[in-house]
């Protein structure tokens, strides 16, 4: 029961980050530029470390919820309207 509980907390923080990551892309680019490549490399990633989660029981549910949430950043640094910001800032 333990780890069934666990995996379903880290698949809620899942679906709860690439929710927001979506939103905020959505909000910053619109739907025209909206960053599909990222997304979907960000669900998968999801998958792969719910699957972690389920199969390694020592995983505990805050170390893996943070590397998420990093991945997450991860893939948003990398989207259009954050390197054209970047761009702007810096020239």
């Amino acid at each position: 029961m333990k780890k069934t509980l666990g995996t379903m907390m880290v698949a809620v923080a899942v679906v709860l980050l690439t929710a927001t990551f979506s939103f905020a892309e959505y909000a910053a680019a619109g739907a025209v530029n909206f960053p599909y490549f990222q997304l979907g490399c960000l669900i998968v990633g999801g998958l792969i470390i719910v699957s972690l989660k389920r199969k390694y029981e020592k995983m505990h549910l805050g170390e893996v919820v943070g590397a998420f949430a990093l991945y997450t950043i991860l893939m948003a640094l990398f989207t259009n309207p954050v390197i054209e910001a970047v761009k702007t800032i810096v020239s």
